[in-house]
């Protein structure tokens, strides 16, 4: 069984070279299909049991979920810089007890 024909088609006849009008579903003969270049003028090919091959089933996953938020790390507390220690300040109150 030849190809069908899913649109009319014009063509001259590859060997006669008569003007031909081929209607949708027509078979026409090996060499004028031949003469028909253009893919979108045949049905699609009907897969019979024995040429059919088992093709894997894509399906839609849909959209892609949203990605979850990732938490921000928590704030470190800053650390003040202790103040360099004063050395003791001398009082004058050795002065005062008379001691020198």
């Amino acid at each position: 069984m030849g190809r069908r024909l899913a649109t009319a088609v014009h063509l001259e006849h590859p060997k006669t070279h008569e003007l031909l009008i081929l209607q949708p579903g027509d078979e026409p003969d090996e060499d004028v299909a031949e003469a028909i270049t253009n893919p979108d003028a045949w049905e699609p090919e009907e897969v019979t049991g024995d040429d059919q091959q088992e093709t894997p089933t894509v399906t839609d996953p849909g959209p892609e979920p949203e990605p979850e938020p990732v938490p921000e790390p928590e704030p470190v507390p800053e650390v003040e810089p202790e103040a360099p220690v004063k050395p003791a300040a001398k009082t004058r109150a050795r002065k005062a007890t008379g001691e020198q």
